[in-house]
């Protein structure tokens, strides 16, 4: 029976391009929409740009433009980016849209009428020459745990986030002026409610996650959950739907998780479709969130306790993908160091399929892992373009071949094929998706010692009908591969479904047809 399969990709804020750290947080989300739409799965995998909260504003003050030309800016930059690298979203939208805004507002009413968003009288930073109170990254402090400079969102250095006290005496980073306490008025969603849910729902779903995930979230739950902040004292976001909330909008966090309910929504509208198929329990679902490891309790904790609120027999999050760091020529990727490589530098130059390969195969799947440029290089020429490149290629383009001969198949490579998809879906379902290209670069491997060992070069002359047999199930391998291949390297896969005329994609053993086409072969990859 069919699943009905969410998949959330973090939403990348806009106010700066996608590096590859970025990429590495977020492709296991396609994988698995990829994975899961062959296996026959209905797939809803949605995603979005996060257009509002400080870090615009702020960008958009140092270029001298309002955040709305910075947050269409970089998100026109992120559809670019996420079309060339074949992710196939569902729905990629952003959070500065009528629709998103308005879904939002209503939940956010939900909330406050279920009497999970209340009112607060708190001292919160102020600083008395700009006159206004300060969001916690407008403030820069000294680190209580490790001691460094830092703004007071979450250290840059150990990644601890400040307490409320932790921010006092902290400096306004656009006067640097000394903050003073000021009594403000805030409204709080009442997250602390959720804690023995949240615990029991961890306990039911955790062995499903990564390590990180795991850790990360026992840790807030063993420190008990705190309420959250909703509001904050900006000019730009979503208006707060309720009376005497004019001078304030809906903080960042809660109405960009919320984006992931608005898209199902949004799409399922536009596509005569039920949201509550996909949203609600009783219907066969799953749900996966895929992101970096700073983004873990929002969608783990948060992102629960926001759907619990909503008392609509909402589905909780399955299954927490987080990545560890990716860091660049031995430094962890930095925006002030500007050490980041673009997704897009990279593909002005290169193969979108060999980025793919290897950004999961050499990704920060279980421990932080560098990336560099000539290392990237060997994986495209010696595994990409020498084992999978080359066997297409020496197969299909036999010289004197002009149409795919018939053959007898052959029983050790049935169960060869057979074996790789069992041993690949096994690696996917647990989320090892390097070990996963692991197991199809062995099946490559395998086909290209058959092929070696048979010796096609040698038969053509000396017996046509075995030479008609060895190239008959190399095809039937490279068909197989087009299936094996897809979650990670689609346009590759894509080819050989034209070259071999494979009309579906199916995550079952195929076989090629003989008498198919090959004058008309294209090598796959070509040497960097």
């Amino acid at each position: 029976m069919s699943k009905n399969v969410v998949i959330g990709g973090a939403w990348p804020y806009a106010n700066n391009s996608l590096h590859l750290g970025h990429l590495a947080g977020l492709i296991s989300g396609d994988v698995l929409a990829r994975y899961h739409r062959i296996k026959g799965d209905n797939v809803l995998y949605v995603s979005g740009t996060d257009c509002h909260g400080t870090p615009i504003t702020e960008r958009a003050k140092k270029e001298g433009k309002s955040p709305k030309e910075i947050a269409n800016y970089y998100h026109e930059e992120f559809v670019k980016t996420f079309d060339l690298m074949k992710f196939s979203y569902d729905l990629y939208s952003k959070t500065e849209s009528e629709y998103h805004s308005k879904k939002v507002q209503e939940i956010f009413k939900k909330l406050y009428d279920n009497g999970y968003i209340y009112e607060k009288l708190e001292p919160q930073a102020y600083c008395e020459k700009c006159h206004k109170f300060l969001q916690d990254r407008e403030i820069q402090i000294i680190c209580p745990e490790c001691g460094e400079k830092t703004k007071a969102d979450q250290c840059d250095n150990c990644g601890h986030t400040p307490t409320v006290e932790e921010l006092k005496g902290g400096v306004c980073l656009e006067c640097s002026s000394t903050t003073v306490e000021k009594e403000n008025k805030n409204l709080y969603f009442a997250l602390s409610k959720f804690q023995d849910e949240i615990q029991a729902h961890t306990d039911r779903c955790k062995n499903f996650w990564r390590v990180n995930a795991q850790n990360e979230t026992g840790k807030y739950l063993k420190q008990g959950l705190i309420d959250r902040a909703v509001t904050r004292d900006l000019d730009w976001g979503i208006d707060i739907p309720l009376p005497n909330y004019e001078d304030k909008k809906m903080y960042v966090w809660i109405e960009a998780v919320l984006g992931y309910v608005t898209d199902v929504m949004k799409y399922c509208e536009e596509h005569n479709m039920n949201y509550e198929d996909f949203l609600k329990e009783g219907h066969n679902n799953k749900m996966y969130m895929c992101h970096g490891k700073d983004n873990i309790v929002f969608h783990s904790v948060i992102f629960n306790g926001l759907l619990l609120g909503l008392k609509e027999n909402y589905h909780l999050v399955d299954v927490i993908v987080s990545t560890e760091y990716l860091n660049i020529n031995d430094e962890k990727i930095s925006k002030s160091k500007g050490n980041g490589i673009t997704t897009l530098e990279m593909l002005e130059k290169y193969n979108s399929d060999s980025l793919r390969f290897h950004i999961i195969n050499n990704g920060p799947e279980k421990k932080d892992t560098n990336f560099t440029l000539e290392e990237f290089e060997r994986t495209h020429n010696t595994e990409i373009l020498n084992k999978f490149g080359n066997l297409v290629n020496r197969t299909l383009k036999f010289k004197g071949i002009e149409e795919l001969p018939d053959g007898i198949i052959d029983e050790n490579v049935e169960e060869e094929i057979e074996k790789t998809y069992k041993e690949v879906e096994q690696a996917i379902e647990n989320l090892e998706f390097k070990l996963a290209t692991d197991k199809v670069m062995d099946l490559v491997e395998f086909a290209n010692k058959y092929y070696d060992d048979k010796q096609p070069w040698i038969q053509k002359k000396e017996n046509i009908k075995e030479f008609n047999n060895t190239i008959y199930n190399c095809a039937n391998i490279i068909a197989n591969l087009s299936n094996l291949f897809e979650p990670f390297m689609p346009a590759s896969c894509e080819k050989i479904r034209k070259y071999l005329k494979i009309e579906n994609k199916s995550w079952k053993k195929i076989h090629a047809t003989p008498g198919v086409d090959l004058t008309n072969i294209e090598p796959l990859f070509t040497r960097v």
